[in-house]
């Protein structure tokens, strides 16, 4: 499927733009300039020499900060989709085979945690478990897996009446092998567009939750703390939200094109498009005239 993905330039340039935020999530602790958590009396400074983008209100410098708060952010996002695939997709798949009691049961829970009030839930749960960023990020998680249910129980339900599978099922194959051999490659597709697009949901999540102070303990720096700083000195600095909101809106916006590469891609029309791509990029122009033979 990522050969079909970087065949369109949506595609391309998605898988791009999330590389190179994996890479800061991965190295931007490492490349930050300066100690992000060191204070100094050279508060709200404009950029220079030894401070790219300047310096915020305790004096720290927010080109490192916002180098090391890469890591939480990335992490935190994908935490959410994370937890949001499997507690959504294992029981949207089960749902079809293990009977009307299991599937009414899951079909109210999901019911109810989309009814949630998301962020009163996230704060009340964040009170009982404490204020960490797996803790938070595990309770938006399961709040967001309604999702992953939705749709893989009904990519499921398309491909559990199919006859191949209803012969496996007569034949004394076991749910667990029906679901390995021929259900999970056709919920495959669905399943990876909402995880890409999970991924933007989650983002813009995990920057909400930290920009309220939720999920994080201060000082360490996040996308969203750092926004949320930034507004609260605007008469001083009025560019500063501008680097940790680009950061932010650039990502979303690559997890959300890739979601919808994914889509393009995926089934039989996705293969048509590809091979229709392909296509036009290996016919040879035929503009050119055609060689003749010589006397």
């Amino acid at each position: 499927m990522l050969r079909r993905v970087l065949v369109l330039p949506s595609g391309r340039i998605a898988v791009a733009i999330l590389a190179v935020i994996a890479l800061l999530a991965l190295f931007g602790p490492l490349l930050a300039p300066q100690n992000p958590l060191a204070t100094s009396d050279n508060t709200l400074a404009s950029a220079s020499g030894s401070h790219w983008l300047g310096t915020d209100y305790l004096g720290r410098d927010v080109l490192s900060r916002l180098l090391d708060g890469s890591r939480l952010s990335v992490l935190g996002s994908l935490e959410v989709a994370v937890t949001a695939l499997v507690v959504g997709s294992v029981p949207g798949i089960l749902s079809v085979y293990l009977g009307r009691a299991f599937e009414w049961i899951t079909l109210r829970l999901a019911d109810t945690l989309v009814a949630l009030p998301f962020l009163l839930f996230a704060v009340a749960v964040i009170a009982l478990l404490g204020n960490g960023i797996t803790q938070a990020m595990l309770v938006t998680g399961v709040l967001v897996a309604p999702l992953f249910y939705r749709v893989s129980r009904a990519a499921t339900l398309a491909v559990a009446r199919s006859q191949y599978v209803e012969a496996a099922l007569l034949s004394g194959a076991s749910i667990g092998w029906v679901v390995r051999r021929h259900v999970w490659v056709k919920v495959l597709p669905p399943i990876a567009v909402a995880l890409a697009q999970t991924f933007g949901v989650g983002f813009v999540i995990v920057s909400s939750l930290t920009f309220l102070g939720i999920g994080v303990q201060p000082p360490a720096p996040t996308w969203g703390g750092l926004l949320a700083s930034d507004l609260g000195y605007l008469s001083h600095q009025p560019w500063a939200p501008l680097a940790p909101a680009l950061l932010i809106m650039i990502t979303v916006w690559a997890g959300n094109l890739l979601a919808d590469a994914l889509r393009d891609v995926s089934g039989e029309a996705g293969r048509a498009l590809v091979n229709s791509r392909k296509t036009r990029t290996d016919r040879p122009d035929q503009s050119e005239p055609a060689p003749t033979g010589g006397a």
